[in-house]
């Protein structure tokens, strides 16, 4: 079972989720689940329709916004905004990926400082300072 990691009480993130953690993020409240991995990434990854499939079996939204390297300031947005009201568990294969591209939209979107969210992030055991600018 993945490590759901919360960074906020709205906002969590977790390494590649395998589709019987879609059933545990449910039990635990969630209501989206974003997919910041691309399809084929790894061999062993399940394909995203598959797991947006057993996402919303599940009851849950899904959205994917593949991410590979560092996050655009679109892909950035597109989560934050996806994700804003609702508790989201978002996930790729480590769980940085979706903590650093949550990071920046948040700062972007000027609901939380640059230092709240390396706090927040830092909270949940991701290091994002030096990433987004700052030691």
């Amino acid at each position: 079972m993945a490590s759901f990691r919360p960074i906020t009480a709205e906002f969590a993130v977790s390494p590649q989720l395998a589709l019987d953690d879609l059933a545990a993020a449910r039990a635990q409240g969630f209501e989206l689940v974003i997919n910041n991995r691309p399809d084929g990434e790894a061999p062993d990854q399940p394909d995203g329709s598959v797991i947006g499939a057993a996402a919303r079996a599940q009851g849950l939204d899904y959205v994917h916004i593949p991410v590979i390297g560092r996050p655009t300031a679109e892909q950035a947005h597109d989560v934050v905004e996806a994700a804003h009201g609702r508790r989201t568990l978002a996930f790729c294969r480590s769980g940085t990926r979706s903590a650093m591209t949550w990071a920046m939209g948040e700062a972007a979107s000027g609901r939380m400082s640059l230092e709240e969210v390396t706090r927040a992030a830092a909270g949940a055991g991701y290091d994002l300072g030096p990433a987004l600018g700052r030691r």
